[in-house]
């Protein structure tokens, strides 16, 4: 075999798809490093926000004033996030995949520069805006990126390499978490930097979409350029006959043709979009709603109050047992399927939610269950990142055909990250009233999506984007032939009952 390939699930893995790929996932590595990088430094940042305040008014800032910037500071990333999300069928369309990629990361660099030049400039502000604007690069990044990823990727790898994207959220967050230590880079000085470490990843990734190709699947059913399309086929794959590839996106456009252009509206309001957006939804809720950000954003605090001995380094321990786990997720995703890994992680992580309850209640009494607490936490983050980690992110750009994609990208993103705002802004104030049973909530909704995923989720394994699309017709068309068939059935004992008054 050349050089620069390799056989992986029995497919070809070429340079050009490994690095169009590893291209692609910078921005995944750069959304999860600003998820996990404003924690660990929290109090030197409120340190030099009073230090501001003190700079310009001649006094200390109050606290209610501290509390609600520093609230405002996490939670805009959210915000910004939510707002571009709807915007990501517009965008890829509009400027196609790749493009898209290269002009968004001009958020990430303006971001990253507002983020680590606000200390120098005494400007608070400057680090608000900072995170408004990486939040809205994030974004759009956490649609583009699956949506590439998975149209430039051969059938049988579309799982595993779609998986990447996952993989790359959790290594940036792991690696904000150790460069946020204060002997490295979360010191009183050093903070800036690594606020501004995230223009890193944007300088590399510009340097490398050049030599990526635009997505085939694009470039043929939305632009009609069949050479182009063949040409980046040829990169993609290292063959050159693609006759095969181009008959399938020749029915997948032929489809799309029979169909008008695919709004929002009409992804609910269509009979054959509907289910897949209502489980798309769905899948995306069962990630942030599992209450894995709870332990991401107060993993510290948790390790605390459950009595492990320097809470920081275990919080660590979890982001290696996040990344560990999604590389387990990698190998199993094209062997078990997106169904089984998802219902195997939502299980697992609704038996973990009722142990850190029971722990948690008892450690008062039993000194013992601090180890016990710690352990169910990373099972906790173990058991997210075989299933409910990854697989919502790839699986709507499977459940949707080229017309309906990035409009169904787009709900699918806004709704994750309304709920990522949701659970940051108000865990909190649930774990101070609900105490130790918070986490029975999240076990509650565990079991709910649970059960939704077993009887409604499909399994996309080894099926095409047209093969897939045309299950969902099937069912429609049932749904429609049953209510012609009811519609009949009632007309016919109408008229009987007609005819029966009439005699």
């Amino acid at each position: 075999m050349p050089a620069g390939f390799q056989q992986l699930g029995g497919e070809t893995v070429t340079g050009t798809l490994a690095l169009s790929v590893f291209t692609a996932v910078l921005g995944s590595l750069e959304f999860g490093y600003n998820i996990g990088v404003i924690n660990a430094p929290q109090k030197i940042i409120e340190n030099d926000y009073n230090a501001t305040w003190v700079h310009r008014y001649g006094q200390a800032i109050p606290a209610g004033t501290l509390t609600s910037l520093w609230s405002l500071s996490v939670a805009i990333f959210s915000i910004g996030g939510m707002l571009s999300s709807f915007c990501v069928g517009f965008v890829s369309e509009w400027l196609g995949r790749r493009k898209a990629m290269l002009i968004n990361n001009l958020f990430a660099f303006v971001g990253g520069s507002l983020m680590g030049l606000s200390k120098l400039c005494h400007s608070f502000e400057m680090m608000i805006l900072g995170r408004f604007v990486i939040g809205a690069y994030c974004g759009l990044a956490s649609g583009l990126t699956p949506m590439y990823v998975g149209e430039i990727a051969p059938t049988a790898l579309r799982g595993a390499l779609g998986t990447l994207h996952q993989l790359a959220i959790v290594v940036g967050i792991l690696l904000a978490q150790i460069l946020g230590l204060e002997q490295l880079l979360g010191s009183e000085e050093l903070w800036p930097v690594l606020m501004g470490l995230t223009v890193l990843p944007t300088v590399l990734q510009m340097a490398l979409l050049p030599f990526c190709p635009e997505s085939p699947r694009f470039l043929y059913i939305v632009r009609c350029q069949e050479h182009h399309a063949k040409r980046g086929l040829r990169r993609l794959t290292g063959r050159q006959e693609v006759g095969d590839l181009l008959a399938e996106m020749k029915e997948e456009k032929r489809r799309m043709d029979m169909e008008r252009k695919v709004s929002i509206l009409e992804l609910f309001r269509s009979p054959l979009h509907r289910q897949p957006m209502v489980i798309s939804i769905l899948l995306q809720l069962s990630q942030q709603l599992s209450g894995i950000n709870a332990i991401f954003y107060y993993s510290t605090n948790i390790f605390t109050k459950a009595g492990v001995q320097s809470p920081v380094y275990a919080t660590i321990g979890a982001g290696i047992v996040n990344c560990a786990f999604t590389v387990v997720s990698l190998f199993l995703v094209e062997r078990m399927g997106r169904r089984t890994l998802h219902m195997l992680g939502l299980g697992g992580m609704c038996v973990c939610a009722v142990v850190m309850t029971v722990t948690l209640s008892l450690l008062d009494s039993v000194p013992a269950m601090t180890y016990v607490s710690m352990l169910s936490v990373f099972g906790f983050v173990a058991f997210f990142e075989v299933g409910p980690g990854p697989i919502p992110w790839f699986i709507v750009a499977e459940l949707f055909s080229q017309g309906p994609r990035p409009a169904a990208m787009a709900v699918a993103g806004c709704s994750n990250w309304t709920a990522n705002f949701v659970i940051g802004m108000g865990f909190p104030y649930v774990a101070e009233l609900c105490g130790p049973y918070v986490f029975l909530i999240f076990a509650t909704l565990l079991l709910f999506f649970l059960i939704f995923t077993f009887f409604r989720v499909p399994e996309t394994r080894g099926k095409t984007f047209d093969q897939i699309s045309a299950n969902f017709h099937h069912a429609s068309a049932d749904v429609m032939m049953d209510m012609d068939l009811e519609l009949n059935k009632t007309s016919t004992e109408l008229d009987y009952l007609g005819d029966e008054s009439i005699n």
